[in-house]
Parts: structure tokens; sequence; C-alpha cells
């Protein structure tokens, strides 16, 4: 059990200063960087991992934020207190540390079959957290403009943007094709010699990284030969280092046009982490792009899945990242939630509301919630006829046979589910060119992060300047926002009762202390009057 004083000593650590610091390290490893000053950049990335700050921030983001801060490893560890968090400073000595082995984990994929994770202890991401937060801005100094999976900043929708850029009828896309390509098991096949080429870090750091990707998983191998594990918090960042260039692969090609001249081709690739697509014009030699593809990849331990990989044009439509993208005969581009992504919305709020095990009111949230992140992906696409009629219909025929609520009140409960959400095609605002949050444009990067949200938050964060309004520190474009309510009630949604925080800083406001704190009063008061009466009663039976 934590002690409140413990408690309060984790909480008034200084961790607007430790962003400060930390922050202002990776600018200067990126700026070191895109000046190919290699020394200087090393000898910032050393200071970085061995701050105290860094060290801190690490520790947070693992226990605290983290989607996955519950999941054990071989340990058995989850979910530590605050005093074991403080305890684990102390470990996170680079020359002392050494990554334990992994535990396995298996997930469903929508083609039925299993991904395999390897989930590391505590300790272990909290030193790989550290070791991405040295490596990320050196990566982000020479990553390509054109991808855009796993990296501070970027999204699906600048993919989508730039999909719609290249096939508009402005662009002539009803002339194009399509070479849809997908790389096979790549996480687990990328070789470790040429990854560890590529990576630029401290010559301790980096050879405690290859101890990390070689370290094998309990029952099934002493150590690993190739491959990133996924679930590590790096996976993704080393992911992106092997494939950089990828999407340059067509660039290298010249074609002859009609007329006997030659041009320089402009075969566009497009990448979200290991999957891409290229744009071919009419001209371009897709045979040729596939060797060089091929060879690219060879190079590293890797290869194209043939069953995934196909050349259409641009009319007979393509499925990425969820949509699907298609020129129409008139030339009009249009973008829609794909139908598998369709049919799986449908039936995981079908699976989240017949799911007995908790209450119907948690049921009706757990959907609630799934249908809002279905809706917000889907927001710069043609949702016409993508209305989920005949979902929020069965939903109100299942909750209603329940015999929880009535007619008026199942209703209400529909419309909170499937509130009306607007929509508007091809209306995001694609991010400029190569730039980085690291490149310390504070005030770009924070207004664009804040034009994921609407509704209260978007009223909140231009009235804050789009700062915290706890730590007033900008949002960074990975930055989690929350909402707070001032006065602990969260029916008040009065202008002046909200405010806009990070949700690390959501977490330290005082007013959920009180309250977690008169919680525990209110339980403690409970159990004396409780133990009285019984001692009364039986003091009545004696007599």
């Amino acid at each position: 059990m934590t002690s409140p004083q413990v408690d309060d000593k984790w909480k008034q650590l200084p961790w607007k200063k430790f962003q400060k610091v930390v922050f202002r390290l990776q600018k200067r490893i990126f700026k070191a960087q895109k000046a190919n000053d290699a020394k200087l950049a090393h000898k910032l990335q050393k200071l970085l991992l061995t701050s105290k700050a860094a060290k801190y921030l690490a520790i947070r983001q693992v226990t605290q934020l983290n989607q996955g801060k519950k999941t054990a490893g071989i340990d058995g560890k989850k979910a530590l207190n605050t005093n074991e968090r403080m305890k684990l400073l102390p470990k996170m000595e680079m020359k002392t540390w050494k990554h334990s082995k992994l535990k396995r984990v298996w997930i469903p994929k929508s083609n039925g079959t299993k991904r395999p994770l390897g989930i590391p202890t505590i300790l272990d991401r909290a030193m790989q957290d550290l070791i991405k937060l040295a490596l990320e801005p050196m990566a982000e100094a020479y990553f390509n403009a054109h991808s855009y999976g796993f990296r501070p900043g970027r999204s699906c929708h600048d993919v989508q943007k730039l999909l719609f850029s290249n096939l508009s009828s402005q662009a002539k896309g009803k002339q194009k094709r399509i070479l849809e390509m997908d790389i096979e098991k790549c996480f687990d096949q990328i070789d470790h010699s040429f990854l560890m080429k590529q990576i630029q870090l401290p010559k301790l750091t980096k050879q405690k990284l290859f101890g990390a990707i070689k370290a094998g998983v309990v029952g099934e191998r002493p150590f690993s030969f190739e491959g990133t594990p996924q679930g590590g918090i790096t996976s993704p960042l080393l992911a992106n280092i092997a494939l950089h260039g990828l999407e340059n692969v067509g660039y290298k090609l010249r074609y002859k046009l009609i007329n006997g001249g030659k041009q320089e081709d402009t075969i566009r690739g497009i990448r979200y982490a290991d999957d891409c697509v290229f744009i071919l014009k009419p001209g371009d030699d897709e045979i040729k792009l596939r060797e060089l593809i091929d060879e690219f990849l060879t190079e590293r331990g890797l290869k194209v899945s043939e069953a995934k990989t196909k050349v259409i044009n641009s009319t007979e439509g393509f499925d990425f990242l969820g949509w699907n993208f298609k020129v129409k005969e008139d030339g009009r581009f249009i973008s829609t939630p794909s139908d598998k992504n369709h049919k799986k919305i449908k039936e995981e709020v079908r699976k989240s509301l017949k799911n007995s095990i908790i209450t119907l009111e948690q049921r009706i949230q757990r959907a609630t919630s799934q249908v809002r992140g279905w809706r917000n992906y889907h927001q710069y696409c043609d949702m016409t006829k993508f209305n989920l009629w005949h979902l929020n219909h069965w939903s109100w025929k299942f909750i209603r046979k329940q015999g929880r609520y009535n007619r008026t009140q199942t209703n209400e409960v529909i419309k909170q589910m499937f509130p009306s959400i607007s929509w508007k095609a091809t209306g995001f605002v694609k991010v400029q060119g190569e730039r980085s949050p690291f490149d310390g444009d504070m005030f770009y990067w924070s207004k664009r992060s804040s034009n994921k949200y609407d509704g209260y938050t978007a009223r909140n964060l231009k009235k804050q300047d789009f700062k915290c309004n706890y730590c007033k520190l900008a949002f960074l474009p990975d930055d989690r926002i929350e909402l707070h309510h001032i006065d602990g009630d969260h029916a008040n949604w009065k202008p002046l009762n909200l405010e806009a925080l990070h949700k690390s800083c959501h977490q330290y406001k005082p007013i959920h202390s009180i309250k977690r704190s008169l919680d525990r009063i209110d339980k403690g008061v409970q159990t004396v009057i409780d133990a009285f009466l019984e001692s009364k009663d039986t003091e009545s039976m004696k007599w």
C-alpha cells in the first residue's frame, strides 16, 4: 500500500521542468543531426540518456499513461504503485541493465490467424522508452516526408489527404495505376545486422538495444535471430528505421516518353509503417519498380507478400488503412470506409452489448466509445452510405429487450450512442513537407494537434491558446488531451467549469485527490459504524 507521503512526493516532482529539459535536448539532437554533426548529436544523446528527468518521464509513460500499463512481463509485475515507481529509478542505469526475456501473448487478427506479441517487463519497457526519447529525434531528422506510420505529428489522415491530392480529377487520377504492396511478416524478419548499422546511438546504448532485440521468448527460444519483437516500445521506430527509403524507390527509375525524350520518373510511394502503395503514371514500368522493391527488401531480410501485392487501375478502387479509395468514371475521387472496416465495427458493437460479464450501463458505455472512435476516424471521407442505421436499429431492439429502460429512455440511450457527427470529405489539412515536432515551432504543432478535437475540448483549447491549463506547456502532437470538470461534478458542463489538460496533468489535479480521500474517509467511517452495530447486535443476543 502506498503511503500518502510517497504519493504526494511523486505528484510534487517538477514534471513541467522534466518535460522542458527533455524536449530541449531532443530539439538540439534533431538540429545537430540536420546539420550532419553526428559527434554533437551523440553527446546530446548521452546527456539525455543519463538525465534523471528523462528517466522519470519514461517511468511515468509506461506505468501511468500507456494503454498496456497493466500488462505484466515474465516477472508478473503490473500496475506499480507510487512507491514501486520511485524504486524503479535507481535500476535505470545503462551500464547495469540487461534486457529480460519476453512473455509471449497471442492476439487474434482479422483473417483468423494470431499475431505474436513479446511483452517485456516494466523495467525493460521503461528503458526502451528512455532509448526511444534519444533515438526518435535523431531518426526524425532524416525520415522521408511520405512516411507516416508511428511518427510524432503524423497520422493516417495525412495519407488519406495525399492520396486525394494525387488521384483527384485535377491530378488526372483516372489515368493512373496503383501498386498495392504488403511486406510479409515485416516485424518478425528484419535483419538485425542491417538494422544495427542504421541506428545512430552511443556505443553502450547501441549494444544494450541489440541485446533487447536479441532477447528471446520464455519457453520458445534462447534468443532471437531476426525481427523486432512486436509489443516492445521501440519496435515501431526500429521498423521505420529499417524501411526508411522504401517510399523513394520509384524515383530511381527513368522512362521514355512517346516523343523520345527522357524525364525523371514521378512514381510516388506512400508508406504507413510496413504498408505501402505506389502511384504509377502512364508509361511507368511496374515490372522494373517491383525489381527495385525486391532488391531493397532483400537487403533488409524481407520480401513482398505476393498474395497481397498487385497492380490495379485507380478506377477499380483499393483498400488502404481501413478506407476504400476509388476514382469514378467521371474522374472524381472518392474515399469511403472499406467494407471490411464497416463490418468490423458492427461486429465489435454487437459483441460489446452482448457481453453479459459486465453491467448493461458498462456495455452501453463501451459501445458508445467504439462508435464515436469509428466515426472520428472516418470524419474526412464520404459517409453518405455509412450512417450505421442498421446497427442503430439493432442496438435499440437489443437494449429494449433487456427490460431496464422504457421507450423514451431507450431513445435517449441510442441518441448518446449514435450522435449526429458531421463529416467533411478530404477536409483534413496535411502536415507540411518534412516537418517534425522537434523543429521547435510549437505554435504550429499545438494548433495542429488541437484540430483533432471538437466541441467543448476544441473551444477550451482555443481559449487557452493551445496550452495546458495546469502546467502551461503547449500541447505536443502525441499528447493526450482531456477535459477536466473544475468542481468535480461531471454533470456540470458550463464553460467556466471546464479546462483542457494533459492526461498526466489531469491525474494530478487536487480535486481528484480530495475526492479520493473523501471516498476513503466515507468507507472508513462506514466500516466503523458497521462494526459498532455488529457488536451491539452481538451484545443484545447475549442478553
